[in-house]
């Protein structure tokens, strides 16, 4: 019988398998439901030898983005000392695995539209639109980082991209109002953003392979907790 004790033991379940935790045995649900166990345990076998590659040799406290499980987790001797929400990148633009050490905080960030972006989605909208720059809040600079009118630019004959295309720091910034900068040759960051509203989705694949936070503010505290005069009050003041 599909009683009130089964539907929560159904959405016990769908959050362990990042599924809407809803009660309602839809598509999704019963798929998951019928992996068999063997092929769970080739999963997590699967996984053990992916965490083996890049935490072999990492110290005791670090930060770990599980990116199908759509969190991060701030470990420190062997415990969860801190977790949280993140989006990570869609299927065409996926978030790179890979380690780095975080160096430094940017907060009030601009953003520097990445090549990738760049040929599939500002230089398609330039040719469409003279106008796509000004009606999208970004900047166009000259490789030497001087101001550039797009309007004085030929999008349909031009050969090449020799500018940056660059977003202002503000509210609606896709970085948010701070990065945490980890320099690496994928130009992926953990950041925060200004689609807030989809954390409330189960399934976060949204970005173009940066990870976003969500409660940034709360891990800019924690990382600068041993800078003098770095509290919360600073941080807001800057911001």
């Amino acid at each position: 019988v599909f009683d009130g004790a089964l539907v929560e033991g159904v959405k016990h379940f769908q959050k362990r398998h990042n599924l809407d935790p809803d009660g309602v045995l839809g598509a999704r649900t019963l798929a998951a439901l019928n992996v068999p166990v063997e092929q769970r345990i080739d999963q997590i076998r699967v996984n053990l030898e992916r965490l083996r590659w890049y935490l072999h040799a990492i110290e005791d406290e670090f930060i770990f983005v599980n990116i199908a499980g759509f969190r991060v987790f701030w470990v420190k001797d062997d415990a969860i000392v801190w977790e949280q929400l993140v989006q990570v990148g869609q299927e065409f633009t996926r978030t790179p695995v890979f380690k780095d050490e975080i160096e430094y905080l940017d907060f009030n960030p601009t953003w520097t539209v990445p090549p990738g972006i760049l040929q599939r989605t500002v230089i398609p909208g330039l040719k469409k639109d003279p106008d796509y720059l000004e009606k999208n809040g970004y900047e166009l600079l000259s490789l030497d980082g001087s101001p550039v009118d797009p309007g004085t630019v030929d999008w349909q004959t031009l050969d090449g991209f020799p500018f940056i295309v660059r977003q202002p720091p503000g509210p609606d910034n896709a970085l948010g109002l701070v990065k945490f900068m980890f320099p690496n040759p994928h130009l992926v960051f953990l950041h925060d953003t200004n689609a807030r509203h989809l954390f409330d989705r189960t399934r976060r694949t949204f970005s173009s392979g940066c990870i976003r936070v969500k409660e940034p503010f709360d891990l800019a505290e924690r990382l600068l907790r041993d800078k003098d005069g770095w509290d919360r009050a600073r941080i807001d003041e800057v911001v």
